[in-house]
């Protein structure tokens, strides 16, 4: 009888899906709702609640820029990764089977090495004696070496690599999906490479860059490691501000709501992305 209840068409058996529902409730929204509850704590022993760390987080500039400033990182690395990933997919796309089996190598790689490596790896390559600042000198370009770490365009160097890998394989998913017959039939018509990308290429890939996009920018923004090296004591986001607030000044409730702020914030960029990708495809 439940043989036939399950194959009766139309009608789903809700306790298939309990254990995950179960396992979603415990692991994921019961610490939300927790979390949730935390940043209206008046005193440690939750015995009073009150909107005192909202106030104190919203009501005070330094922690709205520090918010300002974690998004704008994620939005500046969505666009440097972007920049650098597309010349790298067309690449990927026009080579033969060799060519990308190497590629695909160099692309994976940086995921097979733990982030906390990778980081400490720029440390050395942007320090003041680094690889960067050696080069740039013996070309010419500059005669004293440049501060690079404990900056944000260290940072969002670094973190262009490092999160390179989560923009790249979406896009160039997408992109070898593309008919190359449209690309062929642009340029038969005397479209430049140039207009042929643009008209062709780019409109057809923005659900892969869509995906790469919402990827990366939930990455950077939640990059404690990363921010908390390379950008130091001196660039503060949202993510080391829990940090400090929760393990350095235990003042749970205001961690709470910087928490909670920063899942809003990926949140938001998510959504944006997601519209964004609607706009596209019925554009």
């Amino acid at each position: 009888m439940a043989g036939a209840a399950l194959s009766e068409p139309g009608r789903v058996d809700w306790r298939l899906a309990a254990p995950l529902g179960l396992t979603y409730l415990a692991f994921f929204a019961a610490p939300l709702i927790i979390l949730l509850a935390m940043s209206f704590a008046a005193d440690d022993f939750f015995t009073a609640f009150s909107f005192h760390a909202w106030i104190d987080f919203w009501g005070d500039s330094f922690y709205r820029g520090v918010v300002y400033d974690t998004v704008r990182l994620g939005l500046v690395a969505v666009i440097a990764t972007s920049l650098m990933a597309y010349p790298i997919a067309l690449l990927f796309v026009a080579s033969g089977p060799r060519m990308r089996k190497l590629l695909i190598f160099i692309i994976l790689l940086p995921l097979l090495i733990s982030v906390v490596i990778r980081t400490f790896a720029w440390i050395a390559i942007l320090a003041r004696e680094g690889v960067v600042n050696q080069t740039l000198i013996a070309l010419g370009l500059t005669s004293t070496p440049l501060n690079l770490l404990q900056t944000e365009l260290g940072l969002v160097i670094a973190l262009s690599q490092i999160e390179m890998p989560l923009m790249l394989l979406p896009l160039i998913t997408v992109m070898q999906q593309i008919d190359p017959s449209l690309s062929d039939a642009s340029r038969a018509l005397g479209g430049s490479k140039w207009r042929t990308f643009f008209k062709v290429t780019l409109p057809l890939s923005i659900p892969g860059w869509i995906a790469g996009a919402t990827l990366v920018f939930a990455s950077a923004t939640t990059a404690f490691i990363s921010q908390s090296i390379i950008g130091g004591a001196r660039l503060v986001y949202l993510p080391s501000l829990i940090w400090q607030q929760a393990m350095v000044v235990y003042n749970w409730p205001f961690a709470a709501v910087a928490s909670v702020t920063l899942l809003v914030a990926v949140l938001a960029g998510v959504t944006l992305f997601s519209l964004l990708g609607r706009f596209a495809r019925t554009d």
